[in-house]
């Protein structure tokens, strides 16, 4: 040919792209990522990845999570949360009363959906609205590592309700806890919840607590209830379940066989619901924490409840603070555990009931069956000066003049409570032990007071803790 130019591919232009007008999460998440900068990879060298080098990607890694967060930032306009730049490397991050409004929790978002540290998050009180909890749970389809959240006080209303339902129905995430308190959830938004709830099986903790569930809402947990595999702590404190509603529940949780901890404080049981969960109690095998305080439960309640304890064998810890029972009813429960050889019972929460020396001395009784039992009430009635001194002599004094006498620490009196010498024991295992022992004879007022002074945290005591405590 006469041509001396060289030959090429003939090829076309390529038609320019323009991004979508639509304001849609995709768009915000591929913008961010491609307006960071990333390096070209080096070559890989012969020897073995020294620690510098480790250090050096974990720390490009951090950076780079930072400049996403801030061009997510500039794509939302809005100020970046210097907290949640300090933190992006924590398990625990607590973003709550920050004001982020939408735009800022999909800026949160956008960084989180790559983020390998954060387990925890709060985000309570922030006005998230729709947009921003469609974004959170958008990001937890992508995150794998966030296993708690925590959205509590943001009003979400029924339209929050729908957007989280259909997140649950997925069942695809790690998320465990999921902290739902104070959202104007009302019976619609139950119905909703419920539904997704009775196939979900990855939820194990959940709180639902100052909403405004009524009847029909307990009727709508207590067909979910039944049907669900997964709840191991359900929290619904402080909604409006009455007589209908309470029954609805209790009937869901005759079959219920997963969960374990119950908190229906601050609704309106009242004696009908109590005979209810009586029947939930005699049946159930599953439950350890029932919280029914403040739920106008009279005497005639407590016997229902009390009819329950007597074959009950997993329930440890019973609530019933400000309930307008007397004295009588405290007996009640009490004896019941008396009565029941497999009873787990280790606390029982009277504290607003006033009781005799008669009630102490059969609660010696009760407690020399089931040592582990503690029973808090407020105070016994006609007790002399001299007889308050002795039962409120200082524990800790008593057990150094021993450790004193037999030329032992106090730690080691005290792991010798422990049948394997460790540090730390169950609080049920620890009152027993101590009760059992005749070394150093202490009565149940004592026994508590230990436990107050050991326990870093609930139903565990820590002898570590003994260089704090001072006779």
């Amino acid at each position: 040919m006469d041509n001396d130019e060289p030959l090429e591919p003939e090829t076309k232009d390529e038609p320019e792209t323009k991004p979508t007008s639509q304001n849609s999460d995709e768009t915000l998440y591929c913008e961010a990522e491609a307006s960071v900068a990333v390096e070209k990879e080096k070559p890989a060298q012969e020897s073995s990845e020294t620690d510098l080098e480790i250090e050096d990607t974990e720390k490009f890694f951090t950076t780079r999570q930072n400049e996403l967060y801030l061009e997510a930032c500039r794509l939302m306009s809005v100020v970046p949360v210097s907290y949640f730049l300090r933190n992006m490397e924590e398990s625990y991050m607590n973003l709550n009363h920050h004001g982020l409004g939408p735009n800022g929790t999909k800026a949160i978002a956008i960084a989180l959906v790559s983020n390998t540290s954060v387990v925890t998050l709060e985000l309570a009180d922030n006005g998230l609205m729709e947009e921003g909890i469609l974004s959170l749970l958008e990001m937890l389809q992508e995150n794998y590592y966030l296993q708690e959240l925590n959205v509590s006080d943001n009003d979400l209303g029924f339209k929050g309700a729908k957007i989280i339902s259909e997140f649950l129905q997925r069942n695809t995430s790690s998320l465990w806890n999921l902290q739902l308190s104070g959202n104007n959830f009302r019976d619609e938004s139950a119905e909703l919840l419920c539904q997704a709830l009775a196939a979900n099986y990855q939820i194990k903790t959940l709180d639902l607590s100052h909403n405004q569930f009524s009847d029909k809402g307990g009727e709508y947990m207590g067909q979910m209830l039944a049907l669900n595999v997964g709840l191991q702590s359900l929290d619904l404190s402080w909604n409006h379940f009455y007589i209908r509603g309470a029954v609805a529940l209790c009937n869901g949780l005759r079959a219920n066989g997963t969960l374990q901890k119950l908190d229906l404080s601050m609704n309106g049981f009242g004696n009908e619901g109590a005979t209810a969960l009586g029947e939930v109690l005699r049946l159930n095998s599953s439950l350890v924490y029932l919280d029914i305080s403040i739920n106008d439960i009279s005497n005639e309640g407590i016997s229902k409840i009390s009819k329950g304890l007597e074959f009950n064998e997993s329930l440890k810890v019973l609530k019933l603070f400000l309930n307008p029972m007397s004295m009588d009813g405290a007996v009640l429960l009490i004896l019941s555990i008396k009565r029941n050889p497999k009873s787990k019972m280790e606390e029982i929460d009277i504290s607003n009931v006033l009781v005799s020396e008669q009630f102490l001395k059969i609660l010696d009784g009760v407690c020399a069956i089931h040592p582990q039992l503690d029973v808090v009430y407020k105070a016994v009635q006609g007790l002399s000066a001299k007889k308050t001194v002795l039962l409120w002599a200082n524990p800790m004094k008593l057990i150094q003049s021993y450790a004193d006498q037999h030329k032992i620490t106090v730690l080691d009196f005290f792991k010798s409570l422990s049948p394997d010498g460790k540090m730390t024991m169950p609080v049920g295992n620890f009152r027993k032990a101590i009760i059992l022992q005749d070394k150093v004879p202490l009565n149940l007022y004592q026994v508590r007071e230990l436990v107050k002074k050991l326990s870093d945290k609930p139903d565990t005591v820590n002898f570590s803790l003994l260089k704090t405590v001072k006779p």
